[in-house]
Parts: C-alpha cells; sequence; structure tokens
C-alpha cells in the first residue's frame, strides 16, 4: 500500500482522505521516502524542503479531521527551480544563481499552498530554461523514467520526470518555446501551456517575457483540470461549443520520426470530424529560429543584470545559444519580428473562437542523453508560445524502445475550457497513458 499511494491522482487521494483511509502526513512521508530513494539515480529534485512539507501536511491532517479541507489539501508539486518557492534556492538551473534563495513564494505558489498543495522542493531543469535535455552541468543529468540514460525532455525535464516516476501528485514547470510540452510528451504524462498570462509570471526568473508560460504536469487530464482551476479561472463557457479541427498542412516541413507520423495519422482518424488542412507562410524551422533568436537575446539582458561576476559563469553550450541570438543582424532581426507577428495574427485567425489545432508534440521520442539533441524539438510546440495561445500536450502511445510519443492540442486563446475538454476526449479515445516499468 506504501508503494501505491505514490500514484494516486487527485481524485482518488481526496476520496481516501475523505474516508480516512490514510492521511496527507502519510501520503507525504511516503512520497518523501520514494524520493529519498529514486531521486539519486533520477535526479528530478534538487532541494528537498523536508521540513516545511511535513510540517504542512500535519496542518492538513487537522484541516481533514475538521472536515474543512481546501481544493487541494495535501496533494503534492515539485516546482521547476526558475519558479519562487520561500526558503528555496531561486537558481534557474544557472551556476550563476547559486546562493539567490526565494524571499516569497512566487504568485502561482501561494495560490497553490493556499488550495492545500505541499511543496515537496524543487525541480532540475535545463540551464537558464534555454534547452530541451535537462543534461545540466551543476546540478547532474536528470533522466526519462522510461529509459535508461534517456533525457526527459526540457526545459522543464524535473518536472516532467518527478511526475512520471510517481516523486510527487503533479509539478510547475515553464514554457517558453514547449518547455512544458517536450518533457510531457518524452516522459508519457501531461502538459499545459495555457494562454499567455493567464497565471501570473511574477516570481518566475525570466528567459523571454512574451513568450514565458507557467504550466502544469500531472499523471492524467483530470489532475490537469484540477490543478488549471487553482492556478487560474478558465472560461467555462468556451467548452460549450463545437470544436472544429485544424492541421498544418505537411505539418509545417518538420522532419520527424516515422513512427511519430504514423501514430499520429492512428491519432487523428480518431476525431470526431476530419481536420481543415491550414498553411503558414513560413515553415516551422524559420518560425522557431525566430522565437529561439528572441529568447537568447532577451536572456543575454537578463544575464547582464545580474551582474559581471555571476553572468560571466555559464557552461559553453548557453554561451553559444546567447551568441547566436545576439550575432543576428539588424535586418534579421526585423524579419524575425515580422515572421512572429505573422505567424501569430494567421494562427488566430485560423483558429478563431472554436478551432483546434492538432500536431504531434515533438517530431522524436526521448533521445540518449550525450547524443546531439535535434534542433527541430520545438519546431511544433514553439507555435503556441509565439502565438500565446493555450496548449496541451497528451500521451500518443509508445514507439521504439517503448519510449512515449506525444500529441499536442493548441487551442484560441482564453478557451482553456474547450481545451480541456476536447484533450481530454481525444485522451478517452487514445488511452495511451501508460506508467514507467521498474519505477
Amino acid at each position: 500500500m506504501q508503494e501505491e499511494l505514490n500514484w494516486l491522482g487527485i481524485a482518488d487521494l481526496k476520496a481516501a482522505y475523505a474516508r480516512g483511509e490514510f492521511t496527507p502526513s502519510r501520503y507525504v512521508a511516503a512520497q518523501l521516502d520514494r524520493i529519498e530513494r529514486l531521486n539519486p539515480r533520477l535526479k528530478a529534485f534538487i532541494e528537498i524542503d523536508r521540513e516545511r512539507a511535513m510540517a504542512d501536511a500535519y496542518e492538513s491532517d487537522k484541516l481533514f479531521k475538521k472536515d474543512q479541507p481546501r481544493p487541494l489539501e495535501g496533494m503534492t508539486m515539485g516546482i521547476k527551480s526558475n519558479i519562487a518557492v520561500k526558503g528555496l534556492e531561486l537558481n534557474a538551473g544557472m551556476a550563476s544563481r547559486r546562493g539567490i534563495v526565494a524571499a516569497e513564494d512566487a504568485d502561482c505558489v501561494e495560490k497553490l499552498r493556499s488550495a492545500g498543495v505541499i511543496i515537496l522542493g524543487s525541480l532540475n531543469m535545463h540551464e537558464a530554461a534555454l534547452g530541451a535535455t535537462t543534461d545540466n552541468l551543476v546540478f547532474g543529468r536528470c533522466l526519462n523514467p522510461h529509459g535508461d540514460g534517456r533525457t526527459p525532455g526540457g526545459s522543464s525535464g524535473g518536472s516532467g520526470a518527478a511526475v512520471a516516476a510517481g516523486l510527487c501528485t503533479a509539478a510547475l514547470g515553464t514554457d517558453t518555446l514547449g518547455s512544458v510540452r517536450i518533457p510531457a510528451a518524452y516522459c508519457g504524462v501531461y502538459g499545459l501551456k495555457p494562454t499567455h498570462d493567464a497565471i501570473s509570471t511574477k516570481g518566475l526568473v525570466p528567459l523571454c517575457e512574451g513568450l514565458d508560460a507557467i504550466g502544469p504536469l500531472a499523471r492524467s487530464m483530470d489532475d490537469l483540470s484540477y490543478l488549471s482551476n487553482i492556478l487560474f479561472a478558465p472560461d467555462l463557457a468556451t467548452a460549450m461549443q463545437r470544436a472544429r479541427f485544424v492541421t498544418l498542412d505537411g505539418l509545417g516541413n518538420v522532419e520527424s520520426e516515422p513512427q511519430i507520423g504514423k501514430a499520429y495519422l492512428s491519432a487523428i482518424s480518431t476525431l470526431p470530424t476530419v481536420p481543415e488542412w491550414i498553411s503558414l507562410r513560413y515553415d516551422a524551422k524559420r518560425i522557431r529560429t525566430a522565437g529561439f533568436a528572441r529568447a537568447a537575446r532577451e536572456l543575454a539582458v537578463h544575464l547582464v543584470e545580474l551582474g559581471e561576476d555571476r553572468c560571466s559563469v555559464m557552461s559553453d553550450d548557453l554561451s553559444r545559444l546567447i551568441e547566436f541570438g545576439l550575432s543576428r543582424d539588424e535586418a534579421l532581426l526585423a524579419e524575425d519580428e515580422e515572421i512572429l507577428a505573422d505567424v501569430k495574427a494567421q494562427l488566430t485567425y485560423a483558429l478563431g473562437t472554436n478551432g483546434i489545432l492538432v500536431l504531434p508534440t515533438a517530431p522524436q521520442v526521448a533521445l540518449l542523453h550525450g547524443t546531439r539533441a535535434p534542433v527541430n524539438q520545438a519546431d511544433w510546440t514553439g507555435l503556441a508560445n509565439i502565438a500565446g495561445l493555450p496548449a496541451v500536450s497528451l500521451p500518443m502511445g509508445l514507439g521504439a524502445d517503448q519510449m512515449p510519443m506525444g500529441i499536442q492540442l493548441v487551442g484560441p486563446a482564453g478557451a482553456e475550457a474547450l481545451l480541456i475538454s476536447q484533450s481530454r476526449a481525444m485522451d478517452e479515445r487514445l488511452r495511451a497513458y501508460t506508467p514507467p516499468m521498474g519505477w
């Protein structure tokens, strides 16, 4: 029973607490024990707030005894280390931010605590959130629970790995060009990037403020829905609309593994209506490059704000990425911004109030650590950030070597309720969630 506790979702936990089968303090102790045993190998958590977590768990016990539980009483979460958790290091995966401790919780963390969520600690991530492997030189190489030696994706790799391995009920990540949804796809879980600014970014170490979003990862659509209701207020009226489905002509000319294309075609064949095909004026590679260049340039500004001593401490990989953004001349930068504005306008128009764009999440399954990371990992996910639209990644099945594949649904701005409803329907048709073996 002790091990089974770690895999329960929010609804099952709420019901078990209400029946008095076990207490939040027992559940949190089980989670902390699992982290202690598995995290040295997995390297998903980088700091554990054990004392605060147990104190909050005992408080939850008292509230259940009084029959006064809050909406998410006794649920556990890990928080990506670029989101402020009071008393924990706010390092954003960077050596240059070591020793910077959060004085207050980020707005989103405060909301979760107020709803009864117990924060277990901070999670590993790709350095500065600019990358998709979470092979972090400072905090360790985070592993994907589904494949020995495989990346969990990034930049929210620790969030995806921790949820997939049952180390917490759910997690928070951040998504600038796909950094919630890529780990969700690689780790076989569910991830939501909400409409831009739907969740306050106060307390977030920014990468690119025009693209950044905070979002949850979980092991079910139900859990994503519970968390969404706390983190922001979805417009439930949007769920009443009849959805129409669209996809990109030629999938934006993104080169992908054959198994991804095959699974995607099978998945969209289950849609209630045949999707419309839309075309963008630029291919996905050019769009992603424009978004990446903007993010790299803005990160350079944020690093300079840390001061010369701190901003000089970064990996060679991060230096090269920033250099790429800074090396673009004025003409190319103007072209980048023109492309980003055009894509936002095209997608906003194409989706209207009820369109759902359906794409694979990533063009490949999780790669082995130490191999060259494909530059096109964010070719499909970046579109939602550029357009400021909400998007969900959910499991699409297992591919080669039993590695997860993800499918992504993108909805109109502010229509998270419609998006979650359609994602739930897709999930019920696919029934593709598979927990990792051996964890």
